[in-house]
């Protein structure tokens, strides 16, 4: 049955649509659900769900061009990624707009996004040329021995909808270049983004059935995908009770996975660092995507001797952001993704202040249409307010001082996450003690920027398996092999 909510389809977007095995299905004859601007509250679309028969289709299809396709040559594989990054950069202007449509990113967030994730192809492109083995010395007369490395097998992608284009190029990117088909299950907020990067991928010559993009009900993808004998390997960006979830699935079939799940980052600023050029870069990371970002800043440890003014620069800042529809020109941060998202915030805000917290800023929604909610500084937040242990995933700044760097480290490494930290200092003992004892699978000092198409993007903990992007992002895809011949 199809949701009946009025449909007022905005200029320049495009309907969701399946792809299974170069066919593109729209939403009509079959149960679809709105897609929802966030800036006005409205549907601007449909995603259409897929069946147990798509999804069985996807995965013949898969089984069937996986050893086509793992035979095409690294060399060929990487020309087909750099057309596709090509393509996406140059229909990147109207795919920019899709995401802040669907999602309320500004418009010049969106973009950046875009430009990252062509990096990120071209990195994948370029990289996989370079997935060789070895020859080790013999030592056993004349027995040679060999490792090689092979792809494991078609995958699963399963991502959320808060990097909309540069989840898709990277669940898709990272496999296709080892060699493995995937079939990638976006959120089904942001539907028309990630399709708009795999029409890139099959205009740049991915052949039929290599890639496959479904939507529907999350629980019931996943579990038919995962209990396939067809796919070997799951790739998932999202929350960790989900993650821990997709984990067990997995081990039924004892398949590879890798986890990118949540954080809720520590930052610590020692009263040696650069107070404006420091509070200047954590209230522009704080409010970005409204704070929709795994490795968002969120936790702020302040010394002792800065903290009070540090809070006053924080909150003040805070204030002065615009915000507003993601298409506005002056807009500077958009609205969270759904009702959800915006009253789960609202709820953590008030468990905070009702449990002794002070509002420095924000604190409440903003306007009547839409889900807007204004930034949010929270400063002496005690341990017991729920916003210290769960991660906010919205424009919530939580401030709270700290002694001495062992009492920070204690703060940074007390909960169970660790995929992100921050630390500004400019003492090079503190330096190298943090760089040993922050649990974090990503760690900027004196910076927020972690990652680069280079690197892997990844946490520690509870916060995820293995990592995406860099050589390790490939690695993920590829099983390796010992061959003795004698």
């Amino acid at each position: 049955m199809t949701d009946s909510a009025e449909v007022l389809v905005p200029q320049g977007y495009t309907e969701a649509e399946l792809l299974i095995d170069g066919e593109w299905i729209g939403a009509d004859a079959r149960h679809s659900t709105p897609v929802v601007n966030p800036a006005t509250g409205r549907a601007i679309g449909r995603v259409p769900h897929a069946t147990a028969e798509d999804l069985d289709r996807a995965l013949a299809a898969a089984e069937r061009e996986f050893p086509k396709w793992r035979k095409l040559s690294p060399r060929e594989r990487g020309r087909i990624l750099k057309r596709a990054a090509d393509l996406l950069h140059d229909r990147g202007d109207a795919i920019a707009r899709l995401a802040t449509l669907e999602m309320g990113k500004p418009l010049g967030e969106a973009k950046i996004e875009l430009h990252v994730a062509c990096e990120e192809l071209e990195w994948f492109a370029e990289e996989a040329r370079r997935t060789w083995g070895r020859i080790p010395p013999g030592r056993f007369g004349d027995t040679r021995f060999s490792v090689i490395r092979q792809p494991v097998g078609p995958a699963a992608g399963f991502s959320a909808w808060n990097f909309p284009i540069g989840n898709a190029c990277r669940k898709m990117g990272s496999a296709l270049a080892a060699g493995c088909p995937m079939i990638y299950k976006p959120g089904e907020e942001a539907p028309a983004s990630a399709l708009a990067v795999a029409r890139c991928l099959v205009d740049a010559g991915v052949p039929a059935g290599v890639i496959a993009v479904v939507f529907g009900v999350p629980d019931t993808i996943s579990r038919h995908l995962i209990a396939s004998p067809v796919i070997r390997k799951i790739s998932f960006t999202g929350s960790v009770p989900v993650g821990k979830h997709l984990i067990k699935l997995a081990a039924e079939g004892v398949k590879r996975t890798t986890m990118e799940l949540g954080g809720h980052a520590p930052v610590l600023v020692f009263d040696d660092a650069p107070f404006d050029a420091t509070l200047e870069q954590s209230v522009f990371r704080k409010y970005r995507n409204a704070g929709q970002v795994c490795v968002s800043p969120t936790r702020f440890y302040v010394q002792d001797a800065t903290y009070d003014a540090f809070c006053a620069g924080f909150a003040e800042r805070a204030k002065k952001i615009r915000v507003g529809d993601g298409l506005a020109a002056d807009t500077q941060m958009g609205p969270l993704v759904h009702a959800r998202r915006r009253d789960g915030i609202e709820a953590l805000v008030q468990d905070a202040v009702s449990k002794g917290a002070k509002l420095l800023a924000g604190g409440e929604r903003l306007g009547n249409d839409g889900f807007y909610y204004a930034p949010t500084v929270l400063a002496d937040v005690p341990d017991e307010a729920r916003i210290m242990s769960e991660e906010p995933f919205g424009p919530v700044a939580v401030l709270n001082r700290f002694t001495g760097i062992d009492d920070a480290i204690q703060k940074a490494n007390a909960l169970p996450y660790g995929l992100a930290a921050y630390a500004f200092t400019q003492s090079v003992a503190n330096i190298h003690r943090l760089s040993d004892e922050i649990e974090a699978g990503m760690f900027g000092i004196n910076s927020f920027n972690i990652s680069m198409p280079e690197t892997p993007f990844g946490g520690v903990k509870e916060s995820g398996l293995g990592s995406e992007v860099g050589t390790e992002g490939l690695d993920a895809y590829l099983v390796t092999r010992t061959i003795s011949v004698t």
